[in-house]
Formats: C-alpha cells, structure tokens, sequence
C-alpha cells in the first residue's frame, strides 16, 4: 500500500520543489507532473515525486483525515502502553 500526502509547495524551479505539510519541509523532483506547478499550490507527494495536483479544499480535508488518523493510532498505543502490552514502532 502506498500513501501519497498532500504538500504545500513554498519555492520551485524548473525541476524540484520545497514543500511543506505539517511544518516539515522537504525536497521533492517535480519531473511526473504532466502539468506547471505554482508555488501555493498543492501536489501529491509519493517516494519524492509530485505525482498529481490537488485542489486546496481537497488537501485541507485530506490532512484532516490524516491527523485524525494519526491521532487515534497514537491513542491506541498509549492506551496498550498503560495496559502493559509492548507495543511497536
């Protein structure tokens, strides 16, 4: 399974990206894009590619889903560590 993450892009040129998603900016090639990136756009990030735009409301919604997720995994495994199961990660 594979997951690719909305990301904000804040600096381009003709074939790499900054983005930021989660406050974390990273380097990313845009050379699969089939169309020009703007900066304040959103792209879908997979193994350091931009592999697709994305509208800003469709991110936004997507990065909630994923926080969300984020948190109940972490939920989780805080509720295994109080009930003494070893947990992994």
């Amino acid at each position: 399974m594979c997951l690719a993450i909305p990301s904000k892009v804040i600096e381009k040129d003709q074939f790499r990206a900054i983005v930021d998603v989660y406050g974390a900016r990273r380097e990313i090639n845009l050379m699969l894009m089939p169309e020009e990136v703007e900066i304040g756009e959103y792209v879908l990030v997979h193994a350091g590619f931009a592999i697709q735009k994305v509208d800003e409301t469709a991110a936004q919604e997507a990065l909630k889903v994923i926080t969300a997720i984020i948190e109940d995994v972490s939920e989780e495994m805080g509720h295994a560590e109080a009930d003494g199961q070893q947990s992994y990660g």
